[in-house]
């Protein structure tokens, strides 16, 4: 056996290291736990809770109060009360805010009707809401509220989406019954695109071209925003499929692009410009497959109208309007929701066996560009002209047609946007003049009877006006 004999000076730097080796490896070990809580940490974040930080800020809650009338207890009506008393119903939705300055996006059918609105912030302060204006064919309306600096939501666009992309809706569903404030968080992916939705659904209005997802939307998170894995909203949650009353999976958001023109429309007026060219559509069967692939079927076209300037018949196919393939009508309605008016749209059109292309210039609908007759501040009139008339497919030859109504009215004599009034007492209407004269020469003279249209049918409406 070989010994090395160590020297004094080797020996003493050898305790030294022995003597630093544990001390030294604590050390490391701190660090090393260091580092690895770290990478928990960093691995807790991803694209979602980036994305959710980013624009769950600006997410509100919509609270809305609606007031009716109800009828007369019959045990009270017997010890002389006459008058019906009054209920208050409440309602909630969701929201996000698109600019500083209080400007504030979400669903018609979470205000349209409503009494009283207002919002409230992340952090639970609550404002009263000034319902900038209503777009119930696109289910979206604009709200206001006055506050500064407010987080806003980064708009993105709907026209890239890709299927299985991650989606992540963001809203408040069932209010303040979950504790507070906070908005609530699903994900999934992009679906669909181009989605019509033409059986029932959970939500009101026209639902074509809608984005599909099968992240939860539950009660309270309409119009709340759905969002990409960038952060960016990229439609507005507003209904859900479902045979059970819950989330099945088949959720649908408004195009986000939509809703920037729409917002825009109801920012500058108050009111949608509605694109229209004048054709009626004949609507495809549901069960009927080849019926909704084979193109838009023109059913009547409004004589004076764009269409019948651009040399269009009943029984042309549009089948193609700029760069969007046209399978059915409700591939068309949702191109009209795209389109400008005052803008031309280049049409393909297949009229026996062979295909043109038309250019058709897109119009208002008729009774906008219709003078307007206000009644007692509260109803807006316009004379029944042909093309309204075969527009609404309207029964009578002549009458005023109710263009804009108060909610009092609408609540307290059931009038309607859309009624045409035919008859006031005994005086046969002509026109939007003198519908109004006839009203208002009425006022404080004792019950009015006046005879409506709707849906094809007439219905009497008696009332006073003191």
């Amino acid at each position: 056996m070989t010994m090395t004999r160590l020297t004094p000076l080797c020996f003493a730097l050898l305790l030294a290291c022995e003597g630093a080796s544990p001390s030294r490896t604590a050390a490391q070990g701190v660090t090393a736990r260091r580092e690895a809580n770290v990478q928990i940490a960093q691995s807790r974040r991803s694209a979602i809770t980036d994305a959710v930080a980013r624009v769950a800020p600006a997410v509100v809650t919509v609270q809305t109060e609606t007031v009716f009338r109800t009828p007369v207890d019959p045990f009270a009506f017997f010890f002389g009360n006459r008058e019906g008393g009054t209920q208050t119903r409440p309602g909630i939705g969701s929201g996000f805010i698109v600019q500083p300055n209080g400007v504030i996006v979400t669903n018609a059918h979470v205000v349209a009707g409503t009494s009283n609105v207002s919002v409230a912030l992340r952090d639970g302060t609550t404002y009263p809401a000034k319902v900038v204006g209503i777009d119930e064919m696109n289910d979206l309306a604009v709200l206001k509220i006055e506050a500064r600096n407010l987080p806003t939501a980064p708009l993105g666009s709907s026209r890239d989406l890709l299927i299985g992309e991650w989606a992540i809706a963001i809203g408040n569903p069932y209010g303040f019954l979950l504790g507070n404030s906070e908005p609530s968080v699903t994900a999934g992916v992009i679906s669909a695109t181009g989605r019509n939705l033409v059986g029932q659904s959970d939500g009101q209005g026209v639902y074509v071209d809608m984005i599909q997802t099968d992240a939860s939307i539950n009660p309270g998170n309409s119009g709340g925003p759905l969002v990409n894995a960038a952060g960016e909203v990229i439609g507005v949650n507003s209904s859900i499929y479902t045979p059970t009353g819950g989330s099945v999976g088949l959720g649908f958001a408004i195009p986000i692009d939509r809703a920037k023109r729409v917002t825009e429309d109801l920012l500058a007026h108050g009111t949608v410009r509605r694109p229209w060219i004048g054709v009626k559509l004949e609507l495809p069967q549901q069960n009927n497959r080849d019926a909704l692939r084979g193109g838009a079927v023109i059913r009547t076209v409004t004589p004076g109208s764009p269409a019948a300037a651009a040399g269009l018949q009943a029984g042309d196919v549009i089948v193609q309007s700029r760069d969007r393939v046209v399978r059915n009508a409700y591939d068309w309605e949702a191109e009209l929701l795209e389109m400008r008016v005052g803008e031309d749209a280049e049409v393909r059109v297949r009229r026996g066996s062979r295909e043109r292309m038309v250019r058709v210039r897109i119009a208002d609908l008729p009774e906008v560009a219709a003078q307007k007759v206000s009644v007692l501040k509260e109803i807006e009139l316009v004379t029944l002209t042909p093309a309204i008339r075969a527009e609404r497919g309207v029964r009578a030859s002549q009458g005023a047609v109710v263009y804009r109504v108060s909610s009092r009215v609408t609540e307290e004599l059931g009038v309607q946007a859309g009624d045409v009034i035919v008859q006031v007492n005994r005086s046969a209407v002509t026109d939007a003049q003198q519908a109004g004269l006839l009203l208002e020469s009425l006022t404080g003279r004792g019950p009015i009877r006046m005879l409506i249209e709707r849906g094809g049918f007439l219905y009497p409406i008696d009332f006073q006006i003191r």
